[in-house]
Order: C-alpha cells, then structure tokens, then sequence
C-alpha cells in the first residue's frame, strides 16, 4: 500500500543529464512508494524560453504557496548555450530567481560517505556552507566602455534631496564596470537564518568577509551579524557554541586545517565558489545537498552541482554513462522528510531516511558510479552505469520496505 503525502510537493524539472537522472530517480525511487500530488514546472531551457521564463517565476509562486520544492538542475545560458538551443534572451539563473522571490538563504553540506575519502584529510566533521542567496554579482548591472569618459555612483533620493555622486573612474580607454546592491533586510534575514540554524544543530557559526577593502558594502555584512549575533549572545552560550568573525582570507585558512563541523557564513559569490571546493574536499561534487530556506518558511530541495553536459552529450550518441545521482536523489529525500515533517507524518519521514540509507548502503557496500569508484578505498569496486546505480538502490530501497 503507497504511503499517503498528505500536502503536494512542488516538483521543479530540469536539464541534459541531471533531467535524465530525475525522471530515474522518480520513476524507481518515489512514485512506486508514494501516493503523491506533485505539483510540475518544466524548467528545462526549452521550456523556460518558450514562457518567456514564466514558468520561473510560477514555480516559486508555487513553492510559496505549498511550502517544499524540490528542484533538478538547470542550465543558466551562455553566448554559446544561447546559440546551442536558439534562444530569444539569454535568460538569467533560474536558482538566482527563485531565490530573489523567496528571500532565501542556501545551506550546503557534505554527505559523507564511509568508503569515500576526503581530500582534505583534517576534515572529520561536515562544514555547512550558508550561501546569502541575494543581490552582489547575481543581481549586477554591467556595461563595456567605449572609450574615454568618467563613470559615476549616483544616488537620487526620492524625497527630493540634492543627488549623491562619487567617481568610480575615469577612463582613458577602453574598459568595463559593473555596480552590485545588497538590501539590510535582506542581509538581517541571512543573518537571522544562519544563527537559527547554527542554534538548532549547535555548531559554532563563522563569518568571513573583506572589509578592510569595501568599508561600506563588507562591513555592512559585518556590523549587521554582529548586531544579530549581540542579540542572540544567551542563547549561543546555552548551546555551547561560538561566533567567528574575521577576514576571508583568514577563513580559508583556518578552514583547510579545521577538523569541520561548523556553519560557513558566506556572500553569495563566495558561497557559490566555496560550496564546490568543499564538495570537492569531501570527495566528490556529487555529494553535496542543497537547501533554499526561507524566512517565509519554505522551503527549495536541490543537488550542489550542475547538469553534467559532458554525460549528456555521451547519453545522445547511445553511450554508456556513470553518472552520480546521490545529490539528486538526497534532493528529492530531503524536500520528502521536510514535507513529511510539516505535515507530521512520521511514515513520510522514515521512507526518506530509507531512502538515503539504501543510498549510502550501495555505495559502501562497492556498487558506485565511476567518479566515486576512482577514489573509493573499496577494494575492486563496481562500477555502475547511471541506470544500474539507481536500480541498485532501487533493489536495497525495497527489502527495507517489505
């Protein structure tokens, strides 16, 4: 008998070898256990152009509306993807979209895997990476210099009041610039998120910025958390845990001879960049989850890593891939405890556990996909295709369901 979802869960598709993962994951893994309403945006490129990118927009109304989505990856288009798939804009990010419209603030951490060593041999512990999922370089405008000429900030306030200038440079040729926001409420909801979520798993909580450069725009960042952290000084005492801030440099540092277990507070092209190489630190870019977390309350499931367009290409000419759909597949696991938890159903919640647990026991038991099988410490591991992965998952999934 399916176990009942009682509230429908927000299904966000999307492209090349990831989609291909997916539909697997879905058609192996959830639909024969689950009775579910899933609620389906193609956010496949093709897709997005033909709605004029309306069907982004409309999958985060979505999420808002019933609280958890789950999110496959997506391609974020290029000069050349935009020849690629004859596009009509060179549309933006769909995760930075989403994120603009749900205020969010992105947790990433490792899945760690018993026969899969890190890189990083001092690492013992998770690092969580906090991505502030709002403005910066996400957000910028950008313009090419044509040639000689001054550029300015220029601030006009609405109330009237004389207009606020300052040189950025004056150009003796040929160049480039680009001007980024950020928002105090936007910083404050990160902010807040962060220490809530460092309170709630009690890990000691870690900013890093470079203000001693940008003495307005990083030391707003600093002076915000600090302020969040003062009022907030009880309650990390209680938990036992501490507040870090210093520069970003400094962080990287001490991050790569750390034993881990702490929450990474980071901007949002700091986070971007960060969350790939501790992935990649903790073994490989496919054991990484991604959590879009609102302060609304909602809540955006995801793998860390991109659409794979190498694998894809092989999958089009017939060959055989080895894709690793363990980040997919804890997308998916993790959108189900939560749902399952909003909507207190504890059966919802204990197939997602078994989920993840059939996972973590294939690959420990040998049976990989070729990334995983190339720095396992398993003895003669096997190498699975993309398919005989998810199949043998698939197999471990249902002896625990019987």
């Amino acid at each position: 008998m399916a176990i009942q979802v009682k509230t429908p869960l927000v299904e966000l598709d999307g492209d090349e070898m990831t989609r291909i993962i997916w539909q697997m994951i879905k058609d192996k893994l959830i639909l024969p256990y689950l009775d579910i309403d899933l609620k389906y945006y193609d956010l496949g490129l093709k897709h997005r152009d033909e709605t004029g990118d309306q069907v982004t927009i409309d999958s985060a109304a979505a999420i808002l509306k019933y609280g958890v989505g789950v999110k496959c990856a997506t391609i974020t288009p290029n000069g050349a993807r935009m020849k690629e798939y004859s596009l009509k804009e060179q549309w933006k990010s769909p995760n930075g979209t989403i994120r603009a419209r749900l205020d969010g603030t992105i947790f990433r951490k490792p899945i760690i895997v018993n026969n899969i060593p890190r890189y990083v041999r001092t690492w013992n512990k998770p690092i969580t990476i906090a991505r502030h999922a709002y403005g910066d370089i996400y957000k910028n405008v950008e313009m090419r210099i044509p040639g000689a000429g001054k550029t300015e900030l220029v601030y006009t306030p609405a109330d009237g009041s004389p207009e606020v200038r300052q040189v950025i440079h004056e150009f003796k040729n040929l160049g480039i610039i680009q001007g980024v926001h950020n928002l105090d409420k936007s910083i404050r909801s990160f902010a807040q998120a962060c220490i809530q979520y460092a309170l709630g798993e009690k890990i000691d909580l870690w900013l890093g910025l470079k203000d001693t450069i940008s003495k307005t725009y990083h030391a707003r960042f600093r002076d915000i958390f600090q302020e969040e952290v003062d009022a907030k000084k009880a309650e990390f005492e209680k938990a036992g845990i501490t507040y870090l801030y210093t520069l970003i440099d400094d962080i990287v540092a001490r991050i790569m001879r750390h034993e881990g277990g702490m929450l990474w507070a980071c901007m949002n092209y700091d986070g971007d960049v960060q969350s790939d190489m501790l992935a990649s630190g903790f073994g490989s870019l496919g054991l990484m989850t991604s959590v879009l977390v609102s302060p609304l309350g909602v809540y955006e499931y995801e793998a860390a890593h991109g659409t794979v367009q190498r694998h894809y290409y092989q999958h089009l000419k017939g060959e055989k891939t080895s894709t690793n759909s363990t980040a997919s597949i804890f997308a998916w696991t993790g959108g189900l405890r939560k749902r399952g938890e909003l909507d207190s159903t504890p059966d919802v919640v204990d197939f997602a556990d078994k989920v993840e647990a059939a996972t973590l026991e294939t690959i420990e038991s040998g049976v990989m996909t070729g990334d995983l099988a190339s720095i396992t410490t398993s003895s003669n591991p096997t190498k699975a295709t993309t398919e005989g992965f998810i199949d043998a998952v698939a197999e471990r999934l249902k002896a625990k369901l019987v």
